[in-house]
């Protein structure tokens, strides 16, 4: 496979530079609360589609909070947090701690996940949709073609469309990443880790795309499902 191209199985090529575009920049937020799900009045609050910052300068997105047990862990791209062992803080200041990257998987899958260990901070299981207004996520499912598809990302915003493919092989120039699924819609640079999300079910979280919001593009997800399985955890 040309490493500077990506295809789905059917054989759709795009150019894995404008996918590297999206893979710049994206937010990630999340803080520890003991009471899964329940945001605390005054207390600081990490949602899906926050942003979390490491003292690396990485800035990544947290697609949706999930758990194991008692234990709370964001869900991210494995591209932007780049190591494990990371300590990621709910500012850009870098004064309020809430957790370490505790596993990740990049190139082949674009997935990690970040350990809460702040219990001062809350993380509701529910997602930022801008402007005030949030989504309470109580199940993942994996995506089926035709099924209408929302994602929210930081720069991009909140928008809706349908899924068009699954199964999809990216080549990211730097590494392939398989089993992604593509929609329809269209991201931005900044965009990366942004949850995807059908009503209150979980579906995906953003790792490229091709194209602008301007002249339209199409947006490839990691599937929530693989991550669930692979480290033990569940959407609350």
């Amino acid at each position: 496979m040309n490493p500077a191209r990506f295809a789905s199985p059917a054989g759709t090529v795009l150019r894995a530079a404008l996918i590297l575009a999206l893979l710049l920049g994206w937010s990630i937020a999340a803080g520890p609360d003991a009471r899964a799900g329940e945001a605390r009045a005054g207390a600081v609050v990490v949602r899906g589609g926050n942003t979390l910052y490491s003292a690396s300068g990485a800035r990544c997105t947290v697609g949706f909070n999930a758990r194991s047990g008692s234990t709370l862990y964001a869900l991210v791209s494995g591209w932007c947090v780049g190591s494990v062992g990371s300590t990621w803080y709910a500012d850009s200041t870098l004064t309020t701690a809430v957790g370490v990257t505790a596993g990740m998987s990049f190139p082949g899958n674009d997935y990690a996940v970040i350990r809460y260990t702040n219990t001062t901070v809350s993380y509701p299981g529910e997602i930022s949709l801008g402007g005030g207004g949030v989504q309470d996520i109580t199940a993942a499912a994996s995506p089926a073609v035709g099924q209408q598809i929302c994602h929210v990302g930081r720069t991009s915003g909140y928008r809706c469309g349908t899924v068009q493919a699954v199964n999809v092989t990216v080549n990211y120039g730097g590494g392939v990443v398989s089993g992604l699924f593509r929609s329809n819609l269209c991201s931005e640079p900044g965009d990366m880790g942004g949850p995807a999300f059908s009503g209150g079910t979980a579906l995906g979280i953003i790792v490229g795309g091709s194209g602008n919001c301007a002249s339209g593009g199409v947006t490839y997800y990691q599937p929530v499902v693989e991550i669930l399985a692979v480290y033990g955890l569940s959407i609350y």
